[in-house]
């Protein structure tokens, strides 16, 4: 696609008016997501789960959606599946999708979700050997407003296993950037640990982890889908090389890398977001051998 076209897709978003959400849709997603939490496990449901070495883990997965710099409607849908513990390339499925749904706090998996279960179904249909065990996904899982974020709402519609890891403190449930939570921030980078993400209620809706020495922000890490808080703290921190985990940083990269090939006018990235991506080890991939692709715009 040439930058002509680019410079059409961006104008033609830029002059459509902006979404306003209804009380009817509204309603309509919240009781989509009561209905839908019902089915949600949060307990390991598999053997590899319960062994401290995760005997029994081959294939994790990853997902992530990139956005063309100034249009928030064409996006890049991309799976990893990658070896465990090697975290080895052994297949990817990138995809130009067009978002139908808009952004609404809250309600991120209308939007993403539908996309990303498509993925996970091309895969299960043309090379179900590699279907992931596990799948880390860039955002929350039970750390959200209705303790039903976008890796529940995952896990849920796939049967899978689903880790939720934000990068970005969601404020809700009494759980705020204060000045307890800076403190806890601190102490956090000084003692390598973790610490509760605690509602108003009392519950614990996920923690917030130091997953590498040279990290100096936490990742926010809450249940998806059949599996435990201590057991997704553990296997996040088991795929970190860097801050991020390694199935989401891989996913991150690639699906950037298609954009800046495919859209190099509209992928340019800033200098400060550029030096956020290198701290986290999201610059360059390298080529992988004998992995399974499926890439189509």
């Amino acid at each position: 696609m040439g930058n002509w076209q680019l410079r059409q897709i961006i104008s033609y978003v830029q002059s459509k008016p902006r979404f306003e959400m209804s009380e009817e849709l509204h309603r309509q997603w919240e009781s989509e997501q009561a209905s839908l939490k019902l089915r949600l496990v949060d307990s390991d449901t598999e053997a590899w789960q319960r062994s401290p070495s995760f005997s029994g883990l081959q294939r994790v997965g990853g997902v992530d959606l990139s956005f063309i710099k100034g249009d928030d409607v064409n996006a890049c849908a991309q799976l990893v599946v990658l070896s465990y513990p090697e975290m080895e390339l052994l297949y990817e499925d990138c995809r130009m999708v067009t978002l139908s749904a808009p952004y609404i706090a809250g309600f991120l998996a209308f939007r993403e979700t539908p996309f990303l279960v498509e993925a996970v179904q091309r895969l299960e249909s043309e090379t179900p050997s590699l279907l992931p065990q596990v799948i880390f996904v860039d955002g929350n899982g039970l750390f959200h407003y209705r303790e039903f974020g976008l890796a529940c709402h995952l896990g849920v519609l796939t049967g899978l296993p689903c880790i939720g890891v934000a990068k970005n403190l969601l404020q809700v449930q009494g759980v705020e950037n204060s000045e307890r939570h800076k403190e806890q921030i601190k102490e956090l980078r000084n003692r390598g640990d973790t610490f509760p993400l605690e509602a108003s209620s009392g519950r614990v809706l996920g923690k917030a982890l130091k997953s590498s020495d040279r990290s100096t922000k936490p990742l926010y890490v809450s249940v998806g889908h059949r599996i435990s808080l201590d057991t997704a703290l553990r296997l996040t921190t088991a795929c970190c090389k860097y801050r991020i985990p390694e199935p989401i940083r891989q996913a991150d990269i690639r699906s950037r890398e298609y954009l800046r090939k495919h859209f190099p006018e509209g992928s340019e990235e800033g200098a400060t977001a550029g030096r956020e991506r290198e701290r986290d080890g999201l610059r360059g991939s390298g080529a992988s051998n004998g992995i399974k692709k499926n890439c189509s715009l």
